[in-house]
């Protein structure tokens, strides 16, 4: 630890991490850092009833459900110093109901149903109320009513990874649909059970459609894109400055932003909670997140669906795309987005139409994810490590005559079975993803002239003081034959131009792979 930090940490004394803690009152009684979203909480409550949010894993929500557990249970000791102590009516206290499958897999549609029952009977132990209908419909139906009766407050439902047992089959079309109406006929009984109803709070990773699973439950208000509770989940600037400033000296805080913060549901944008705070303790930038949840089944679909992947950070959706999820209905950008892969960078809008813009919300994803698709690319997760941390050494040292041989030996290792029986390998988009992901899975500047043209790839990388403008072409020829006119194509349309006021070394490169040698046949390279 620097001087710097040491002096700080005398001045504003550090506090327990919260990692792992999904309880407010846990929090609190060990003394940790806490990022206050009791106000929202608050706002949610004096503005409706039915509530629905979707927000990628380990974002906290369940710390989220919890302290609106505290708030309805009347726990104003808790929220001593925060936003609700003064906005709350502590007289008043309702009887929770808790539901979460953020427990375990389920991997039938029997487990579920004997999962759900197991959960309404700890509410029931919980409330002190004795259910006697055998459906788990009737069961929890009776278990709100009874609710109401003993208490003489109307209920509040809390449901946490509502989607869960869905999304841990959702390979098994069968058995994720089996789940899929198990749920929906749990969730159904809320429709019907409105004059015992408080509040009502429903949240998971994925949005599925109202109609596959809240039947009828029409004032369900979905708040996933909504400004005002954009921050309600995630840590903001702000957050970062104040709630964790004793942890900041000694890290660069571009670094941290640049690494983390990025993700945006058209208001603040937040960082992922889960990396900042194993960033805080082990003073490392290390893919933190993405490293506990590898997306497998994503980066399969990715590539059975032949995503260009210089085009993934510039994905453009409608709204109604971006909601569209289901067991036998699975957009790309939906999946992305909603797990958090890919966030929101511009809004287009006219009358009746909404589209936006995603990106890459930050570093970590951008190289996580441009990293994954490599090993799947390539038909094995050793061959492309080394050459990326290659890669990064010769940029490093502006080493540009080194690049054809190490993207040469690249290609090399590629097995040639692999190719033969892979359809990933058949169409031409894959020789410019492959070379693109190197660079993105290193997490760099990259800048896309033309990402719509999947033959080709315009890309600018800027590095360490340098300006590396490439373009790729596929070609049919062999090794020494003519480039496919790459290097031309750079200096005729000017590309170096619109970076010439950085004042910065300007390096053009034209790069050729050969459809038949499948490796590159040319490698030119000219200052700008």
């Amino acid at each position: 630890m620097t001087s710097s930090a040491l002096e700080s940490t005398t001045a504003s004394p550090r506090k327990k991490l919260p990692i792992g803690l999904q309880t407010l009152s846990r929090l609190m009684e060990d003394g940790c850092y806490y990022a206050d979203k009791s106000g929202y909480a608050v706002d949610l409550v004096q503005a409706g009833t039915y509530y629905f949010l979707s927000r990628p894993r380990r974002f906290g929500k369940s710390l989220f459900l919890d302290t609106l557990k505290e708030l309805f249970e009347g726990n104003a000791a808790l929220f001593k110093g925060l936003a609700a102590e003064t906005r709350w009516d502590w007289t008043k206290k309702h009887p929770v109901i808790r539901i979460s499958f953020g427990d375990g897999v389920l991997q039938s549609r029997a487990e579920l149903d004997e999962r759900i029952h197991e959960l309404l009977l700890d509410n029931q132990r919980r409330l002190g109320v004795t259910c006697t209908h055998a459906s788990i419909s009737g069961q929890l139906s009776e278990l709100i009513a009874q609710a109401h009766q003993a208490s003489g407050q109307r209920v509040v439902v809390l449901v946490d990874e509502y989607d869960k047992p869905i999304l841990d089959n959702i390979t098994d079309t069968a058995t994720a649909t089996g789940m899929r109406e198990g749920l929906k006929n749990l969730y159904s009984v809320l429709k019907g059970a409105d004059e015992h109803l408080k509040f009502v709070f429903i949240t998971g990773v994925s949005k599925f459609s109202k109609v596959s699973l809240f039947s009828g439950l029409n004032n369900l208000e979905d708040i996933t894109l909504s400004a005002r509770y954009s921050a309600l989940c995630g840590y903001t600037d702000e957050d970062v400055d104040t709630v964790f400033a004793p942890e900041l000296p000694g890290l660069d805080r571009e670094e941290i932003q640049s690494w983390y913060n990025g993700y945006n549901w058209l208001g603040t944008s937040v960082y992922n909670p889960f990396d900042m705070l194993l960033l805080f303790r082990n003073r490392e930038f290390k893919s933190y997140w993405f490293e506990t949840g590898t997306p497998t089944f994503l980066i399969k679909l990715l590539a059975e669906r032949q995503v260009f992947t210089p085009r993934l950070g510039q994905t453009v959706a409608e709204e109604g795309l971006l909601s569209t999820f289901d067991v036998d209905d699975i957009p790309s950008e939906a999946l992305m987005f909603q797990a958090g892969y890919l966030t929101i960078d511009t809004v287009w809008q006219v009358p009746g139409i909404k589209e936006y813009t995603l990106k890459y919300p930050n570093k970590e994803v951008q190289a996580s994810m441009n990293s994954s698709l490599l090993k799947h690319w390539c038909g094995g997760s050793s061959i492309p490590g080394p050459h990326i941390s290659q890669l990064y050494r010769v940029l490093a040292a502006n080493d540009l005559p080194a690049l054809k041989p190490l993207f040469h030996a690249f290609f090399a290792t590629i097995p040639h079975d692999w190719y033969r029986n892979s359809p990933i390998a058949q169409y031409e988009g894959y020789y410019a993803s492959i070379f693109y992901s190197h660079f993105a899975a290193l997490g760099l500047d990259i800048r896309l002239e033309d990402a719509t043209n999947q033959g080709r790839i315009d890309m600018t990388v800027l590095f360490n003081g340098h300006v590396y403008i490439f373009e790729f072409k596929a070609v049919d020829g062999a090794e020494g034959e003519e480039g496919g006119g790459a290097l031309e194509q750079i200096k005729r349309k000017h590309y170096a131009d619109k970076y010439r006021a950085r004042g910065e070394p300007i390096h053009l490169i034209g790069v050729a792979f050969g459809k038949s040698s499948r490796n590159i046949v040319s490698f030119e390279v000219e200052a700008g």
